[in-house]
């Protein structure tokens, strides 16, 4: 039963590792996925892999020690961030990090993608803070993002990408698609000159919603706010002439064909 059991999980990470290629949320060997088994061990994808052709059999088994249990390769050198995720979130029963180009711009440029722009994020994620940065595949990086791994469900970090988690390997990916889409749409009202917010009252309107919708009432795993505080890092609004405004929409739109 238990090898029934991993063959489909080891299928499931397959699928969304092709699902976030194709994407564009990761490109060439970027990015790693990972599912807590029942016995409490880690399946995960391999290292240097490129996630648009990775088979099922790649994938995989280490221990909560990072210890490989089973396959052929060696683990993500990533999966320490992944293994803090799930001492600190007994919750989280799958990890997707990527590198979506538009959010990992906010990561890059230092701003954390806390703005009450849109309704549907608030719902599913509130805040995406910004952890800083520390170097991948070492404790620097979870160092930074210990923090803020029990409050939030999806973190940027910093000159790197995105990591979020969730119940389940879909719930994960949805997350990491939702922080892709909102980064673009926050992009696109930068683009435009103008952010029109939520009001305190609707964020907070929307934050009850939040906590029935997803049974957070008196959770440990919600996040402490809807809409997270400034980083020191400042976010500074894009200023742009006509002609290189135009020309920049154009390439946005050419990107989008």
């Amino acid at each position: 039963m238990q090898s029934v059991f991993e063959d489909q999980i080891r299928a499931d990470i397959a699928r969304f590792c092709h699902l976030i290629y194709e994407k564009s949320l990761v490109a060439s060997t970027d990015g790693n996925i990972s599912v807590r088994l029942a016995n409490g061990h880690i399946m995960c994808t391999p290292t240097i892999c490129n996630k648009g052709f990775v088979k099922p059999e790649d994938m995989v088994v280490i221990d909560l020690k990072g210890q490989r249990i089973k396959g052929e390769r060696k683990a993500s050198s990533e999966m320490a961030m992944h293994l803090l995720i799930y001492e600190m979130r007994p919750d989280a029963q799958a990890v997707v990090h990527a590198h979506p180009p538009h959010a990992t711009a906010y990561a890059a440029a230092g701003i954390p993608l806390n703005k009450a722009l849109i309704s549907e994020v608030v719902l599913a994620l509130g805040c995406i803070p910004l952890a800083e940065y520390g170097t991948p595949g070492t404790p620097e990086l979870t160092d930074q993002l210990r923090p803020f791994i029990k409050n939030y469900d999806a973190l940027l970090m910093s000159n790197h990408g995105v990591v979020t988690y969730g119940t389940n390997l879909e719930d994960a990916f949805n997350r990491m698609d939702t922080v892709e889409h909102f980064a673009k749409i926050s992009i696109y009202t930068k683009i435009l000159g103008r952010e029109r917010l939520l009001s305190t009252e609707d964020v907070e309107k929307l934050w009850v919603q939040r906590q029935k919708y997803y049974g957070l009432e008196g959770s440990d795993a919600k996040p402490k706010d809807p809409m997270c505080p400034l980083t020191d890092a400042v976010s500074e609004t894009i200023s742009l002439t006509r002609g290189e405004l135009i020309d920049l929409i154009e390439r946005v739109v050419s990107n989008l064909k």
